[in-house]
């Protein structure tokens, strides 16, 4: 197993009627930045409740974090808190809006351009300003965590950073809020989690034993609860263990000790910003074929993940092909799309354009190995077409 370091100091509050306990952990006296998305908050009533919970602290909102938060919207809020001196701040959605107020709680206090923190991928280590959440959308795992991903809109780049002054101070998670949430958002958030599992667990065998079966777990809880909660969000069985399912995808536990690769990801980011697709739907586009395309290295992962999960059996190669088509099975029953032709008639230069960007930027290896290389990447995103 590899050296590792486990910090993780957010206070998790999971489960019905914790959004009660705000005043508790919202520090007294605190000047709070209310920042959410497009207003779904008000439909499902979260807004009223916040507020009432809130009574005796000073309130500023900030509305329009966008789907995948932009620089541009995010930088109007970081004006606003040096405007009003405000020292807290309140995220209340999805991992988007929790993303956009990682990145606004380290650009406020930021020497020199904020832009750096993206275009760099700096880490935020200190003089971040603090921040809670409330978790309206189970998917990203960025209630408790320390990295997010945020787009500039002027140059289409959809961009990690994180460091350890990003945790949240708490994360109330409350699984009846899915009651609200269309299908859509429910299939994206177990295809994400699902993904971010795979990114940790889908390299090669280790002695991480332990981080393996807990991904395992993960997997195939979501495998069994996935297109059930769809149906019954309101069922909480369902609704809780798919929230607290999305929460240990990306908590950070399952990746301490063991390799992990995150290529699906920096792909699927480029198309996102390309072609504004749901990051969960790029995820399932371009996962099948980086897992063929690196199917020699990830061979015997693959063939231990479909004995595991899909109780498959055969030769190594057998299972390990099968593996992969089980996984794009599962996708298609959760409502993805696998091919980039189902979302855009444009993608005929998509893979030439990704390769140039990221060679513009220097990452000429990705992976658990640093053995996908540029044309690599290339063979990906054309057999995802």
């Amino acid at each position: 197993m590899l050296n590792f370091e486990l910090y993780n100091p957010t206070n998790l509050v999971f489960g019905k009627g914790q959004i009660e306990k705000l005043p508790t952990l919202v520090p007294q006296g605190a000047k709070i930045l209310l920042a959410y998305g497009g207003g779904s908050i008000f439909k499902n009533g979260i807004h009223e409740q916040i507020i009432n919970n809130l009574k005796g602290f000073e309130i500023v909102e900030f509305s329009g974090i966008e789907p995948n938060p932009h620089f541009e919207t995010l930088m109007k809020a970081v004006a606003i808190i040096k405007e009003q001196k405000i020292d807290f701040i309140l995220a209340v959605g999805g991992g988007s809006v929790i993303d956009g107020v990682k990145f606004i709680s380290a650009a406020v206090n930021f020497e020199g351009n904020p832009i750096d923190i993206l275009q760099k991928r700096l880490l935020i280590k200190e003089n971040a300003v603090p921040f809670g959440t409330v978790l309206t959308l189970p998917a990203t795992g960025s209630e408790m965590n320390s990295g997010a991903v945020v787009t500039i809109e002027a140059t289409q780049e959809k961009l990690a950073f994180g460091g350890s002054a990003l945790f949240p101070k708490f994360s109330i998670c409350d699984p009846t809020v899915i009651e609200s949430l269309p299908k859509r958002q429910l299939q994206n958030g177990v295809v994400d989690a699902y993904t971010h599992v795979m990114e940790q667990y889908l390299t090669y065998p280790h002695e991480g034993y332990l981080q393996d079966r807990i991904a395992e777990g993960i997997l195939q809880t979501l495998i069994e609860i996935g297109p059930k909660v769809v149906e019954n969000p309101k069922d909480y069985a369902l609704a809780s263990n798919f929230m607290w399912s999305c929460t240990m995808a990306l908590n950070g536990l399952i990746q301490k000790g063991v390799p992990s690769d995150w290529a699906t990801h920096m792909i699927g980011h480029e198309l996102t910003a390309l072609y504004g697709i749901d990051h969960a739907r790029t995820l399932a586009i371009i996962a099948p074929s980086l897992y063929k395309v690196m199917f020699e290295t990830k061979k015997a992962k693959l063939a231990q993940y479909g004995k595991r999960i899909f109780n498959l059996e055969g030769t190594e190669d057998e299972i390990a092909n099968e593996a992969i088509n089980k996984t794009v099975e599962f996708f298609h029953k959760m409502g993805m799309q696998t091919k980039l032709s189902e979302y855009t008639e444009d993608y005929n230069k998509t893979a030439d354009f990704i390769v140039n960007r990221f060679e513009e930027r220097g990452w000429k290896g990705l992976g658990e190995r640093q053995n996908i290389t540029l044309d690599k990447v290339k063979s990906i995103v054309e057999m995802s077409y």
